[in-house]
């Protein structure tokens, strides 16, 4: 039998953090110990309120959600409500209770700490609650097995900026902290997410009837929103494809590079930065996803939201 990876997921929901939430709980592969909710997508209210909407639809309840930064370390909140719809779940309206607990940072201490052995953390969002807890203990580190990011981007454009993708660009300073720390780290950039697209019609697969009918009206104004902005033709998958990069590594290319993150630059700033010269600087060095085989990934998508059997 497969031994479960413990996980623990920062996340910002948001439509694409909510199909990662729907893949991490329905491939059965993760011992999910809490979901931690950042200001990012959309406001804390919004993500946090989200985030208990989808484990409801999974009947997943028994999973904790804490509630986390409601902005960034320096400066204001940049949401992606003009992708994401305003309330981040596309045309959907969640009518949940509110439940902040203000806590992620020092749960997400306490549960690290706390684990018999090391425990993969996932961020789907930007960086600001793992960033806060390095600063605030960070003998964290010593427990933990990898940090996986959505995040940055290598040889592609931003998609927030013209240098910068959204997650590190929100919170560029929360971003420099934890990619300096020193843990195991991989970046899953836009170079790997972008060439990936979901149309409306792939949901069509689903079987759950509910979970269909409620991941359609998510993707649905997702599709929208970004057709008019970038002209695609289906729902982009940056965080279900970080969930799969730790289910199928194998489907995955992965370089090595040191990066660090620009915090100052006028036109550069939340710019994930590789040293790519012949004889590059090994200071901070980070395991890089730069691309994933979009048709096997879409393939066991669906596989896994239905619960049927990888072959």
């Amino acid at each position: 039998m497969l031994k479960k990876r413990d996980i623990l997921i920062d996340t910002d929901p948001g439509v694409d953090d909510a199909i990662a939430l729907m893949l991490a709980v329905r491939s059965n592969f993760f011992n999910i110990q809490a979901i931690t909710t950042v200001a990012g997508n959309t406001s804390i209210e919004n993500t946090t309120r989200n985030a208990r909407y989808v484990l409801d639809l999974l009947d997943a309840n028994h999973i904790p959600i804490y509630s986390g930064s409601t902005e960034p370390l320096i400066g204001k909140l940049h949401t992606a409500e003009f992708v994401h719809g305003t309330y981040g779940l596309g045309s959907l309206q969640p009518k949940n209770e509110i439940q902040l607990t203000h806590d992620a940072v020092d749960q997400m201490i306490r549960i690290i700490k706390a684990h018999p052995h090391p425990i993969t953390v996932v961020t789907l969002g930007p960086l600001t609650n793992l960033a806060k807890a390095i600063q605030q203990d960070a003998s964290i580190l010593g427990n933990i097995e990898e940090v996986v990011i959505m995040g940055g981007a290598i040889e592609e454009a931003g998609n927030m900026t013209r240098a910068a993708e959204f997650n590190i660009y929100v919170d560029p300073e929360a971003a420099a902290i934890v990619l300096k720390a020193d843990v195991r780290k991989t970046l899953v950039t836009l170079d790997a997410c972008n060439h990936v697209e979901l149309p409306l019609s792939h949901f069509d697969e689903i079987k759950d009837a509910n979970l269909r009918e409620n991941a359609k009206k998510m993707v649905e104004d997702y599709i929208k929103n970004t057709l008019e902005l970038e002209s695609e033709s289906g729902a982009k998958a940056y965080d279900p494809l970080t969930i799969y990069y730790l289910i199928n590594p194998a489907a995955c290319t992965v370089k090595e590079y040191d990066v660090l993150v620009e915090t100052k630059g006028e036109h550069t700033r939340g710019m994930t930065i590789a040293d790519r010269r012949k004889v590059p600087d090994k200071n901070n060095v980070i395991r890089v996803v730069m691309h994933i085989e979009a048709d096997l990934f879409k393939q066991d998508l669906m596989k896994y939201l239905n619960q049927e059997e990888i072959k």
